[in-house]
């Protein structure tokens, strides 16, 4: 935390410590007790701030929402870094870095008790969270998606269906790990590369080599059943 030294020689602590401290603590006190059960009063105790600061960053609540969702989501940063990756047609890189990033621990357990609370509570902030962070990484893993599928690279497939399937391994994985404690006996690494390997063997069309090993195996497997019956 930055601290400013004051006029009489004591230490002061800097207004933007001061604003990341009750975003913190905000969303500390929104995942443990949901918006409906926390008071301002309590942001600005468990900030030690006063409630007329409170209000003097945050004016109103949808900016205190909004900045929560900038403090605390992966999503800009990830998208930011997927991105430059999808420009160089990376598509195993494209896919593992989003797996290592949810499998490995983001977003944080805090982070989803919030985004759970303001589902369940019809919060706008769930509104929020969905519009400007879940919706525009959907929209672009599916227009990437589309990308490869337009240059013959991936099969003929709803793409945002494709991109709703690969999040949804990665996220109920990460809801049965902070849910339900429910941990597998392997590596975050072992697991996210498993999650693509499945991806990208539906997505890819196969080459040719591979189609024509493929069709060898199952005249191979007609020959031996027409031996056994």
């Amino acid at each position: 935390m930055v601290k400013k030294a004051s006029s009489n020689g004591t230490s002061r602590i800097s207004g933007k410590a001061r604003k990341a401290g009750i975003i913190a603590s905000a969303a500390s006190l929104f995942a443990e007790k949901g918006f409906n059960g926390t008071k301002t009063r309590e942001i600005a105790a468990r900030a030690g701030v006063s409630e007329a600061l409170i209000f003097k960053h945050f004016p109103s609540k949808e900016d205190l929402y909004a900045a929560i969702l900038a403090e605390e989501s992966p999503v800009p940063a990830l998208l930011y870094s997927v991105k430059k990756l999808a420009e160089k047609r990376q598509d195993e890189e494209v896919f593992q870095l989003i797996a290592n990033t949810i499998v490995g621990g983001a977003p944080e357990q805090e982070l989803m008790r919030l985004i759970f609370f303001s589902a369940l509570e019809g919060h706008e902030l769930s509104d929020m969270f969905f519009q400007n962070h879940i919706r525009v990484f959907y929209d672009f893993l599916a227009g990437y998606i589309q990308q490869r599928i337009d240059e013959g690279v991936f099969q003929l497939v709803p793409p945002l269906i494709a991109a709703r399937s690969f999040m949804g391994m990665l996220i109920y994985h990460r809801l049965l790990t902070v849910l339900f404690h429910a941990q597998l006996p392997h590596t975050a690494e072992d697991i996210s590369r498993t999650f693509v390997n499945i991806m990208l063997k539906g997505l890819k069309i196969p080459s040719r080599k591979g189609r024509a090993r493929t069709t060898g195996e199952k005249r191979k497997a007609q020959k031996r059943n027409a031996r056994k019956s």
